[in-house]
């Protein structure tokens, strides 16, 4: 099993960001990859190729269509509310079960490809009434990349973040700090964190500017899972 789970500190952070960038870069080194972000909350149909769904898809090269966007997100919501909160304003209940098993499914289908999903919200966001992001990544076993901002604040978001996937057991394949709307300093960031967290890899990851930043690490990571 190849796989990702590209999690965060909160909501609205870059993570959708960040995962189509990794996407784009396996694509053009040669690396099989697909996606999957299994919910999805405050998704318009009329806006689809701009929803977090759309723009995976779009980064791995496939037409939006409706049958695309049921393969990569079946569950996907109109209200930009939690899962469970999204999903009860359809009249629709969320099962952790089922979520899991249609992660798994995903992964299964394409064995020979390195899997990356992402997941709504932040780390600690519920996603069922009785589950949370991080209940589904400690399900799943899968290594994370996680993504944090460089607000003012995003060092201690990112340090508890770290810390609840550490006190699971979850593996943190990087540490992506993506550049904020109202960044207090992307470079500073990222050295207060790796001063805290010396063994994780760290990278900063600039908006509106080239992808560069993600080559090398894209790289790193399909080595280490044997892609």
């Amino acid at each position: 099993m190849s796989v990702l789970f590209v999690t965060g500190a909160g909501t609205e952070i870059g993570k959708t960001y960040v995962s189509c960038a990794l996407l784009r870069a396996w694509r053009e080194s040669g690396v099989a990859c697909d996606a999957f972000k299994p919910v999805v909350s405050g998704y318009e149909p009329g806006a689809a190729a701009g929803s977090d769904c759309g723009l995976l898809l779009s980064a791995l090269g496939e037409a939006l269509s409706e049958t695309t966007l049921a393969r990569i997100s079946p569950w996907r919501f109109k209200a930009p509310l939690a899962p469970p909160l999204a999903a009860q304003a359809e009249g629709v209940e969320l099962d952790f079960a089922a979520i899991e098993r249609a992660c798994r499914a995903h992964i299964d289908a394409q064995a020979d490809r390195l899997v990356l999903i992402e997941g709504a919200g932040g780390v600690m966001a519920p996603l069922t009434e009785s589950h949370t992001c991080l209940d589904l990544i400690a399900a799943l076993r899968a290594p994370v990349v996680f993504v944090a901002g460089s607000y003012l604040g995003a060092v201690s978001h990112a340090l508890s973040g770290l810390a609840v996937l550490d006190a699971r057991g979850v593996s943190i394949g990087a540490v992506i700090v993506s550049e904020s709307e109202d960044s207090v300093g992307l470079e500073e960031t990222c050295a207060m964190i790796a001063r805290l967290r010396p063994d994780d890899m760290i990278t900063p990851a600039p908006r509106h500017v080239s992808r560069d930043w993600c080559a090398a690490l894209a790289q790193r990571l399909a080595v280490q899972q044997s892609i």
